[in-house]
């Protein structure tokens, strides 16, 4: 392979694959590879919701103390490469084209094993490993879960901290049926004697993540018990005394902002290196996530949102009722099968919304008019197959007091930003 379209062109063609929970796969090809991820220093993020912009917000604040931070995050928004970054910085193509081409050997012979084919997202976190360990080399890596925990390819590291973030429902056919069950699968990514930071979790889901942690000897923090956060109003909140800002929108933004905050401590402390108010204020100012809440326009009112399962609809919901009372809402939404969209429409009942079921090109994309015909009691509703010409046409033709929300599965969002920015929408 010589050009990252060829390499990502490989990578995406072991998605066949699919999803093979166990970590003897990974296991083999990083002993191959003579273990590039013990090379690395790292923060374990899990959860169901908030991993995204908890990385993000500990991102800019190690930044702005002049930290090299690598990210691995998923699934991308604009382009692949993004999912491997350093200071925000995506893999080049030529490192990415190098971590291929050291990594497909490896593949090849690993699938005329018992073991099998390595699935797209290991050989991801293979290169991650091998980019962090061997090219960048930052400072700190945060390593987001991609799915569940203790299956997930990712936990094969010791990092110095783990968090998780929430429990919630989602990919339930993979991770269990109740949230305990999900949670027990989250918490595999607890380590002997590692700092686990637990987000604002309810009292009987959490214990069962509080009795593995204990069982491993891991000290526990956790948010509303052990370190508080409040909310003073939609921007601000206070942590520990101190006063802070967040640009990004929602409430929610403060519970994960103050995850970061916490975690910033525990890694002052591993690394023996103090990180300053100055550049905690700063960085959680400065944060942003793609995707989340996103001005695409000002003028018309134009916003972007990967609300794809009950605890990000709640979350959206909570926004736009605090944030855009007084308007109407044209939403468009696109999910994956399987998702109810219900605890959404109960949640925006109060409000005066038009829902535009929409169509997108994912091969798990709910098709629009199954969508259309989920939210029945909806009287202000729409089927949309096209929904890049309903989207234009909205925005030309939207009032002064509309608002324009893109939600739902994150490549549905990813695709309808990717459409917008290129259309060159509005004005910020």
């Amino acid at each position: 392979m010589k050009t990252s379209e060829e390499a990502i062109a490989w990578i995406h063609s072991l998605l066949p694959f699919g999803i093979k929970p166990g970590l003897k796969r990974m296991e083999w090809m990083l002993e191959k590879l003579n273990h590039p991820e013990q090379l690395i220093t790292a923060v374990h993020i899990g959860g169901t919701n908030g991993k995204g912009s908890t990385v993000s917000f500990l991102r800019h604040i190690l930044e702005e103390e002049q930290f090299q931070v690598g990210t691995f995050t998923s699934p991308y928004i604009e382009r692949f490469e993004e999912r491997i970054s350093v200071n925000g910085n995506p893999i080049s193509s030529e490192d990415l084209v190098w971590g291929a081409n050291k990594v497909r050997p490896l593949v090849e012979q690993l699938a005329d094993t018992d073991l099998g084919s390595p699935t797209e997202f290991e050989v991801i976190t293979t290169i991650m490993f091998l980019y962090f360990a061997e090219r960048a080399k930052p400072d700190i890596c945060l390593i987001e879960v991609g799915l569940g925990g203790r299956f997930d390819s990712t936990n094969v590291i010791q990092p110095i901290v783990s968090m998780i973030t929430m429990i919630g429902h989602d990919h339930m056919h993979i991770l269990g049926n109740t949230l305990e069950e999900i949670a027990f699968e989250k918490a595999g990514i607890i380590k002997p004697n590692t700092p686990i930071i637990l987000g604002d979790i309810q009292s009987d889901v959490r214990a069962v993540i509080e009795e593995q942690a204990h069982k491993k000897q891991a000290a526990i923090s956790i948010l509303k018990d052990d370190f508080t956060y409040e909310t003073m109003d939609t921007s601000r909140f206070t942590y520990q005394g101190n006063s802070y800002t967040v640009s990004m929108l929602g409430e929610h933004q403060h519970h994960n902002a103050a995850l970061a905050l916490k975690a910033s401590e525990e890694i002052e402390k591993h690394l023996d290196r103090p990180i300053s108010d100055f550049a905690k204020g700063e960085g959680l100012r400065k944060t942003t996530w793609p995707g989340r809440m996103e001005w695409l326009s000002k003028y018309p009112a134009l916003l972007i949102d990967g609300a794809h399962n009950q605890e990000g609809f709640h979350a959206l919901a909570q926004t736009l009722r605090q944030q855009f009372a007084s308007k109407k809402i044209a939403l468009f939404i696109g999910v994956t099968e399987g998702k109810d969209v219900a605890p959404l429409i109960k949640a925006l009942q109060s409000m005066n919304v038009s829902y535009y079921c929409c169509s997108f090109s994912f091969f798990r994309g709910m098709p629009a008019k199954e969508l259309f015909q989920q939210i029945e009691q909806v009287v202000q509703k729409e089927e949309v197959v096209d929904w890049k010409t309903k989207i234009v046409e909205k925005i030309e033709t939207a009032a002064a007091d509309e608002v324009i929300i893109v939600t739902g599965s994150l490549y549905f969002i990813s695709e309808a930003r990717h459409f917008l920015k290129k259309k060159e929408v509005g004005n910020i």
